[in-house]
């Protein structure tokens, strides 16, 4: 097969010239709120969600973890600085490339490995698995497997928040992460509409990893620049570094603001790359090498580390113990996720519905329609 070539000609529809890939200044190095101690617990963070998934990705192809699996890797700062602008009465709804906002928001890493292993002690109870993470108590409200699904129950979450509470500082607020595919759906456009018509409290955040599977955002959207599509909404829109957690932090904690207090939805869109393809089963082969490359260079991990070293936040000694330590967390999720048990075949339709309901499947696949 040839290799896929970047596009280097301009529209031939609009003339437009291509993209670059240039993302949004990061703005100061460090906020002079942000101590040692705070900047560290960000790039643990970024860490954990790292060797997490990676080792996510090592389990599947051990056949561990069945069913859909799509990783956070390369948008560990975006997942980092969203979860700490989010207040613990947010509520979070987000796509189905959930695993790391679980564990940042607070889940347990060994309960969410047993989620992905379909095992019974997993976050869920193994229903879920990889795309489906769900606590009401830390209100993440999903992991929607359906692209953009996440965006209709959102956006009802603030129109209730709207209708019991008034705006102030401390109240609750909603949180969607969606990717830059679901911007290309209708339930989007619906979604802002409502928000923008009822003044819902609402953040709309694109995690823009610049490709929708295997499509780049220019060649699968007229407007690439998706912050600016909630205008036909008059919902307000900004574009930041996804590279830098700080950056995206402060961004999120001004727009969840407005949400609150001003009752004005907003959209943020986060400029990432995602170092492996779609999902673990995807090659990514129609990635041009360069692209690659870049991306590599670019690696949020490892450019933060190196940004705390500079700053004298993080030495050697001290990123090695922080490794060692991320390492036996992940090490310890497998062995509890391996050691807990499957569902059993009794419960495999409970929760089926809320309520006992006349007629209720009850079958086995495979059996006879009367069998039970």
């Amino acid at each position: 097969m040839a290799e896929p070539k970047r596009r280097e000609k301009a529209n031939p529809q609009t003339g437009a010239q291509p993209r670059s890939r240039t993302k949004p200044a990061s703005g100061a190095n460090q906020a002079p709120e942000d101590s040692p101690d705070t900047l560290r617990g960000y790039y643990e963070q970024m860490v954990l969600v790292r060797e997490f998934e990676l080792k996510a990705g090592e389990m599947y192809a051990r056949a561990k973890i069945g069913g859909y699996c799509h990783l956070n890797l390369g948008e560990e700062a975006t997942v980092v600085g969203l979860m700490a602008a989010l207040q613990p009465q947010d509520y979070l709804f987000t796509s189905y490339r959930d695993h790391g906002y679980a564990i940042v928001r607070g889940m347990e890493p060994r309960r969410v490995m047993a989620e992905l292993f379909g095992r019974t002690d997993g976050v869920v109870g193994g229903r879920g698995g990889s795309m489906h993470m769900f606590d009401s108590e830390l209100r993440m409200l999903g992991g929607y497997g359906i692209v953009g699904g996440q965006l209709p129950p959102a956006t009802g979450a603030a129109l209730a928040i709207a209708y019991r509470s008034e705006p102030a500082p401390d109240a609750e607020a909603v949180m969607c992460i969606l990717g830059d595919g679901a911007t290309n759906i209708g339930a989007f456009h619906e979604s802002l509409n409502l928000a923008g018509l009822w003044k819902l409290p609402i953040v709309y955040v694109i995690v823009n990893n610049q490709l929708g599977m295997g499509t780049s955002v220019d060649r699968a959207s007229a407007e690439p620049d998706l912050y600016k599509r909630g205008a036909a909404y008059r919902i307000p829109g900004e574009r930041v570094n996804g590279d830098d957690p700080i950056v995206v932090r402060d961004a999120a904690l001004a727009a969840l603001e407005r949400a609150r207090v001003e009752r004005q939805p907003m959209i943020l869109e986060t400029l990432s790359y995602r170092l492996r393809g779609h999902s673990v089963v995807d090659p990514a082969k129609y990635r041009h090498p360069d692209d690659v490359e870049e991306a590599k260079q670019n690696d949020p991990v490892p450019a933060f580390r190196a940004r705390l070293a500079e700053q004298g936040v993080l030495d050697d000694a001290a990123e090695e113990q922080l490794h060692k330590d991320v390492e036996q967390t992940v090490a310890e999720a497998v062995d509890f996720a391996d050691a807990s048990p499957l569902p059993s075949e009794e419960e495999l339709f409970e929760f089926s519905y809320a309520t006992e309901v006349a007629n209720m499947p009850n079958a086995y696949p495979g059996e006879p329609v009367m069998a039970r």
